[in-house]
């Protein structure tokens, strides 16, 4: 039996299948450059809030980037690059016009979501944290599948890098980045890949 939701639409009442939006939602890596509209990322947001979390402490957080604050962040992202050995620190042709491709590519994206939690100082409080952290993640990229809207969940070195955190106003020692998402409207879709068969990867034991 098909699980649905519905939403009101110009001229009536749409049915949406929950499970195609599992089965059809893409990670996008090429957007248009249209933003978003704010009430749209809100909206997205929200549904995303309603992911499982232990003692309802719902411990996300966003740090939301776009149009000038996009810049700054890039160059954050760079100079993490540099910190960490990715990037060369010097000022060779080879190394500018890298920076400079990178820069573009990262400013052609409308929307970039810093998704950080408070780590615990349990370890298992922590796991639990950050598995809800994940399901907010996924809730926000099906939300956001029916608002036509693309996401890509990256996970990079820079979000591991101790001076990146600092710069973001982030206690590194307390914060933990679980996700850096790209969004935006998509330019490409890409096609579907498939899956496993689930019996390739289930054990049921009598």
């Amino acid at each position: 039996m098909e699980n649905f939701c519905f939403y009101v639409v110009e001229k009536g009442v749409k049915r949406i299948s929950i499970l195609n939006s599992i089965k059809e939602r893409r990670s996008i890596h090429t957007f248009k450059e249209r933003e978003v509209d704010w009430n749209i990322l809100k909206e997205i947001f929200t549904y995303g809030t309603y992911a499982p979390t232990h003692y309802m402490k719902e411990s996300w957080k966003i740090k939301l980037y776009q149009r000038n604050g996009k810049t700054d962040f890039i160059d954050k992202i760079i100079a993490s690059y540099q910190r960490i050995g990715m990037i060369k620190n010097d000022r060779t042709e080879k190394t500018l016009k890298m920076i400079e491709s990178m820069k573009r590519f990262l400013l052609s994206i409308p929307h970039h979501a810093v998704i950080y939690y408070e780590k615990p100082e349990d370890p298992i409080r922590n796991e639990e944290e950050y598995a809800s952290v994940c399901a907010f993640i996924q809730n926000a990229q099906l939300a956001a599948w029916e608002y036509g809207v693309g996401m890509l969940w990256t996970i990079t070195p820079y979000m591991h890098d101790p001076g990146f955190l600092n710069e973001l106003g982030l206690e590194h020692d307390k914060v933990k980045i679980a996700a850096v998402l790209q969004i935006g409207y998509p330019k490409k879709v890409p096609q579907d890949k498939g899956r496993t068969p689930i019996e390739e990867k289930m054990e049921v034991i009598e």
